[in-house]
């Protein structure tokens, strides 16, 4: 039962020292981007050590699940393995981790749910305020306009996607704000950031006892920001996009004594007027690199026995 086991202990070392790692560099703000790359990297990694184990402990349990597992392998490859030197272990653990991935699931689909949810619920409102009138057809425009006296922006997912705004959000954005402001939600749409923040919410609530999930969750949700802010500050300039920002969130008391979440604005702005060095395209690649490995060694360390036995 070597395999496993050593895929169960590389999974939680993954997950125990990879938020700790992250937290002490200080590049993730600078290189958003790639900061996302390399989370999905490690949480993948991690998934990766999990399904592994529970199916080699399932197949060393199970005749049932053998022949699946190993499928058309070569008998010397599945006896490298051996399976029957597992013990009674192998059915239990197999068991643990068929429950965490069905539980992975309901959290995910419940997550998919309740944003679909919100969606609905974001539609009829948008419906109420902004009826169509009788004989008038919907129109494919950039954006929507909305009477409120509060600055507000968000973008809608429809077959021709638009920029929902506010008459407040309208008087405060001068000039390319408002263009700045479309740039930073079209880079969320473009990227489906939403797919990777409900990805993110249903590990970090299935397992919130793991640091690597619930660590996750909350980078993801600021990265992604400042990966959007980015986007619009190519477009538009970092001043512009640091404008709208300010122009957006002023009045909700984000510039002062508040929440840690809404304390990331000023921290957005300052980023954007006084921005860090980026990585040389050279080092980028490198670390992309090395990110892309983490999935791999659970695959190396599954497949070596079966490798060697082939040679």
């Amino acid at each position: 039962m070597m395999v496993p086991l050593t895929l169960m202990i590389l999974g939680v070392l993954a997950a125990s020292t990879a938020p700790r790692l992250m937290a002490r560099s200080d590049w993730p703000d600078r290189e958003p981007v790639l900061a996302l790359w390399v989370w999905q990297c490690v949480v993948a990694g991690v998934l990766l050590c999990c399904g592994l184990a529970m199916a080699l402990s399932a197949a060393a349990a199970w005749e049932v699940v053998r022949g699946p597992v190993f499928g058309f392998a070569p008998r010397v490859v599945v006896e490298a393995y051996a399976l029957n030197t597992y013990g009674p272990w192998a059915g239990s653990l197999a068991v643990l981790l068929a429950g965490g991935a069905v539980w992975t699931a309901v959290a995910l689909t419940r997550e998919v749910r309740a944003a679909r949810a919100r969606r609905r619920q974001r539609r009829a409102d948008l419906l109420r305020r902004v009826p169509l009138l009788p004989g008038e057809e919907r129109s494919g425009d950039r954006l929507v306009v909305l009477e409120s006296d509060r600055p507000e922006a968000w973008w809608l997912q429809r077959s021709a996607p638009q920029l929902a705004v506010t008459t407040a959000a309208l008087r405060r954005l001068k000039d390319h704000q408002l263009d700045a402001l479309l740039a930073h939600e079209q880079g969320h749409a473009r990227a489906r950031h939403d797919l990777l923040l409900h990805c993110a919410s249903a590990l970090a609530v299935g397992f919130p006892q793991v640091p690597v999930f619930a660590a996750f969750r909350d980078q993801v949700h600021r990265l992604v920001e400042l990966a959007a802010d980015d986007m619009a500050s190519r477009r538009f300039g970092r001043l512009t996009t640091a404008l709208a920002l300010v122009g957006m969130n002023e009045d909700r008391g984000v510039f002062g004594p508040c929440p840690e979440q809404l304390g990331q604005v000023p921290q957005r702005v300052d980023r954007l007027l006084a921005p860090g060095v980026r990585f040389s395209p050279a080092r980028r690649l490198r670390v992309t690199a090395y990110a892309a490995l983490l999935p791999a060694v659970p695959l190396l360390i599954t497949f070596v026995p079966g490798l060697r036995a082939l040679t």
